[in-house]
């Protein structure tokens, strides 16, 4: 496959300012796919198609317009279908480590949705670059990028609320789970978990049950009385593990629960 591949390497300056090594537009599929150890961070952002991210043992998969970061020091390969095509700019410095302190980017907090509007501006800047200027440009690329990160409380309020709708749309799926709205809305499933529990004071697994065993009562009270049936229903893929769960939120096990249902 012709490759169109876009590479301009930036010479070292001063290790205490930020390093630009390098600004790619990276197409070829078979270096994608060849595992390098990061010699530096790593800004990436998918300009076009679906890629699966390695970073050492983490598996991101992101599609268009996804920011992500890779560090210093870790494994990095990308698992990309026909057509995908990202960019990246690797870059160093004592100044990286102050801007992810800022931003509150880790390996935690690494994937950025909502990004398309940048897909323009790293793709114009990085084709009309020249030897003379390449550095400027991707450094202002960057550093224009990093103040597009936005860690407010505001914006972390909207993706828990987000991810209580999904819940509450998609709770009787036996599959949903926070790993999986992760992959939906393109951030890591650790992150989310420890958002979702500062902001809601409870682990997302915890309010999973909690939706699932509340609807359960509710098709105990309109007269459903097979247990099997209503944890398959509410969402439960394993009637044992339901009744326990449901023994551990209403008191009692569904069977006394039904028993007493019918003495009323």
């Amino acid at each position: 496959m012709k490759s169109k591949n876009i590479c301009k390497f930036i010479p070292a300056k001063d290790p205490e300012r930020l390093e630009i090594n390098c600004f790619i537009l990276e197409s070829n599929i078979e270096t994608m796919e060849t595992e390098t150890k990061l010699s530096c961070n790593m800004a990436i952002l998918v300009k076009q198609g679906k890629t699966e991210f390695y970073f050492s043992d983490e598996k991101i998969t992101a599609c268009a317009g996804n920011l992500l970061f890779g560090f210093e020091g870790e494994t990095f390969y990308a698992k990309a279908c026909e057509g995908c095509e990202y960019m990246y700019i690797k870059f160093s410095g004592s100044r990286s480590d102050t801007l992810f302190r800022r931003f509150g980017i880790n390996r935690i907090n690494r994937c950025f949705a909502n990004f398309d509007g940048l897909i323009p501006l790293w793709h114009d800047s990085l084709s009309r670059a020249s030897e003379e200027n390449i550095d400027l440009a991707s450094e202002s690329i960057l550093l224009y990028t990093f103040s597009r990160i936005i860690a407010s409380g505001a914006e972390k309020n909207n993706l828990v609320n987000t991810i209580v709708d999904m819940t509450e749309r998609n709770f009787v799926d036996s599959s949903l789970s926070i790993s999986s709205i992760a992959d939906e809305l393109s951030y890591n499933p650790k992150y989310l978990s420890h958002l979702f529990k500062e902001k809601m004071g409870m682990r997302y697994s915890e309010y999973l049950r909690m939706l699932r065993v509340k609807y359960a009562v509710t098709l105990f009270d309109r007269g459903l009385d097979s247990v099997k049936n209503i944890a398959y229903l509410s969402g439960f893929d394993d009637p044992l593990y339901f009744s326990t769960v449901f023994k551990k939120v209403v008191g009692v096990s569904p069977k006394e629960y039904k028993e007493r249902e019918k003495e009323r």
